[in-house]
């Protein structure tokens, strides 16, 4: 068994999702799953086929989003693994739920917009995903400057900002 790297090609602004599932049958359910969310956001999605004429398999809406996902696919060349390229800022929460909750979904192995590499264990058999170095790692701790502006930077985005200032569920009489 031998260990390899490979790393995603991505424009930055891209974001992905990528994932283990059982079946060819996956990428249909992802694809109608992603245009029934139906905010018309353009996306690609391959999956490598494990068995049968063990082919990378594409579909989507946006052939610049089919192409990534369909040469990163082929690059990991790991069973029973897909990805989803997204071109544009999706409602991301709302993808992964849908992807997530899909019954032959095994798991995610991440959903980033960050560079990504992914580490391979190659066998006479083939490949499989040993894990994912999502971004870079950290380069200090954060100080009270840092924590305000994540504050307020997350408070513009999603409506929340200091731990405390959360919504609480109410509490039961």
């Amino acid at each position: 068994m031998q260990l390899k790297t490979i790393r995603i090609e991505k424009p930055d602004t891209a974001n992905l999702i990528f994932g283990q599932c059982r079946s060819a049958k996956t990428l249909e359910a992802i694809h109608v799953a992603l245009e029934q969310i139906g905010s018309g956001f353009p996306f690609g999605i391959a999956f490598c086929e494990a068995s049968g004429k063990r082919l990378v398999l594409c579909a989507g809406t946006d052939e610049v989003m089919i192409e990534l996902a369909k040469k990163n696919a082929a690059a990991i060349g790991a069973g029973d693994t897909f990805l989803v390229f997204f071109g544009a800022v999706p409602p991301f929460g709302e993808i992964l739920a849908a992807i997530k909750s899909l019954p032959d979904v095994c798991g995610i192995y991440c959903a980033t917009a960050n560079p990504l590499e992914v580490i391979l264990a190659e066998t006479s058999q083939g490949h499989g995903v040993v894990a994912v170095v999502d971004g870079y790692s950290p380069q200090g701790i954060e100080s009270r400057e840092d924590t305000t502006w994540r504050e307020n930077y997350l408070h513009h985005v999603t409506g929340f900002g200091k731990l405390g200032d959360r919504p609480r569920e109410p509490k039961p009489s």
